[in-house]
């Protein structure tokens, strides 16, 4: 059941069309900086970015941070929206449990497609992006941390990898919302506009001084906390913080999800 959930992701167009447009969007920030002449000096401006201009090494984090906090949530809820309220949308849901599958274990390959999707998805832009940066801004000079020191290739690789399973374990949450929606209704689009509409009212709470009781169990509290993964040494709090409730919040809905779709009564 997992390779033939694992079949149609890769088979869609609209998977495809999703990972190039998040590869893109890196690409067109890249050419606007490299182009317009508008970033900043290395030395200068924002720490990060001053240093992603100096070692196009550091680009892949960059392009991480351009895309978490709108373009890839939404990519990770419109195919954790799709995953069973598609099947129900087009008929197809009942048909599937009529066979020898079971509820958990085709939620189970429904949530392995979204997680090889998402994983998928971030090593695809990190992998574009280190070579776009390479590209433009070149990598003879030695990548800086945000401290100001300097980064061993060793030490980079491991900074970076971890950057991109910090981004990634921080889509899962995304995807335990849109997934458990789509467990409650037939519409795919309407399990992807609750998951971002969640997503949306946890960005306005993070800004608003008078939810400063709750901002620290928000879902993308932490989202951003990957910067700390440059600096030396690194801060492990946020992102420590921020693996644990991206973890509660996973086995909760998770586990509503599983415990509601099993006893749903399927009727499309």
């Amino acid at each position: 059941m997992i390779r033939v959930e694992l079949r149609k992701l890769l088979v869609r167009p609209r998977t495809w069309s999703s990972l190039l447009l998040l590869c893109l969007l890196p690409l067109v920030v890249a050419l606007f900086l490299r182009v317009s002449h508008l970033a900043p000096r290395p030395g200068t401006g924002p720490a990060f970015l001053s240093a992603v201009l100096a070692n196009g090494q550091l680009f892949p984090a960059a392009a991480l941070g351009i895309v978490l906090p709108l373009f890839l949530p939404v990519a990770v809820a419109v195919i954790a929206g799709d995953s069973v309220a598609g099947e129900a949308a087009g008929g197809t849901l009942r048909y599937l449990l009529v066979r020898p599958v079971g509820r958990t274990r085709l939620l189970v390959a429904k949530l392995v497609a979204v997680l090889a999707y998402l994983l998928l998805a971030v090593t695809l832009v990190a992998v574009t992006a280190y070579v776009i940066g390479t590209s433009l801004f070149g990598s003879t000079a030695a990548p800086t941390s945000l401290s100001g020191t300097v980064l061993t290739p060793v030490d980079l690789t491991r900074r970076t990898v971890l950057v991109v399973l910090y981004v990634a374990w921080s889509m899962v949450g995304v995807a335990a919302v849109a997934l458990l929606l789509s467990t409650l209704t037939d519409s795919s689009l309407g399990a992807a506009l609750g998951a971002l509409a969640a997503l949306v009212l946890s960005e306005v709470l993070v800004t608003l001084d008078a939810a400063g009781s709750v901002q620290p169990y928000l879902p993308t509290r932490y989202w951003l906390s990957w910067v700390d993964l440059f600096r030396d040494p690194i801060l492990w709090h946020d992102v420590q913080r921020g693996v644990a409730v991206q973890g509660v919040y996973v086995v909760v809905l998770l586990g509503i999800a599983w415990a509601g779709f099993v006893t749903k009564d399927i009727t499309s």
